[in-house]
């Protein structure tokens, strides 16, 4: 029979060894070190946005005349956007806070035809309902370079005047709809991931505000010719 001393020994070995299953005693390793967050520049901050000078900002696009409708059916893709690039040119005055400088010059290249001509950076319009009133929002976007694009999304209001609820520039991997949702995947830093930027109407705000923002998987295209290092999302 063992001793109490020894029985007691036995526990406390048990105890301190780490956790017990069929193969034995095993040690639970190092759990690591707990670090808190270390801030870096709290002395800086931001300085607030000048007047006028938010770019999700709701804003009237001065110019072209009231779409046929209903919403923005009937309304001229191009023209819309060439009033939105120009006045948005003139309440940043160049800064790139509303748009970005080269926009008004790749205008330039679109012709007097229907859809600009084959030069025209300005992406086919898509309607599509976004505010929830059974009216088409108009969804359409202008390509700064190959890589850069300035997505816009324009509503009608109870006036009649033409309104841009939505302005995001970004490098758009896609862009969807679904109900009264927009989402834009953009590429990250890691190529395995995408970001996801949903978009929800808020009539309070009266425009487009983000509303969820997550990672998706980002499996690559392979038939593509890209440069090395360098993937390219699927979707």
């Amino acid at each position: 029979m063992r001793s109490p001393h020894a029985l007691a020994l036995a526990a406390l070995l048990a105890a301190t060894a780490g956790c017990a299953d069929v193969e034995g005693l095993r040690s639970s390793g190092d759990l690591g070190t707990a670090h808190a967050p270390k801030t870096l520049w709290k002395e800086y901050r931001p300085d607030p946005p000048g007047p006028r000078q938010q770019p999700g900002a709701a804003a009237v696009v001065p110019g072209p005349p009231a779409p046929k409708g209903p919403g923005m059916r009937g309304a001229d893709a191009l023209a819309v956007v060439r009033a939105d690039i120009t006045s948005a040119t003139e309440e940043d005055g160049g800064t790139g806070r509303l748009v970005d400088p080269r926009a008004v010059q790749r205008l330039a290249l679109c012709t007097q035809a229907v859809d600009g001509g084959p030069s025209c950076p300005v992406r086919p319009g898509v309607l599509h309902d976004l505010t929830g009133d059974g009216k088409d929002e108009l969804i359409t976007a202008l390509d700064v370079d190959g890589r850069l694009t300035e997505l816009r999304v324009y509503t009608v209001r109870d006036d009649g005047r033409i309104a841009r609820i939505l302005a995001r520039r970004g490098v758009l991997e896609g862009v969807e709809v679904a109900a009264e949702h927009l989402a834009v995947r953009e590429p990250t830093s890691n190529p395995a991931y995408i970001s996801v930027s949903d978009y929800v109407w808020d009539p309070k705000a009266g425009s487009m505000s983000l509303t969820q923002l997550t990672l998706d998987d980002c499996p690559a295209i392979t038939d593509v010719p890209l440069s090395e290092g360098r993937a390219r999302c699927a979707r």
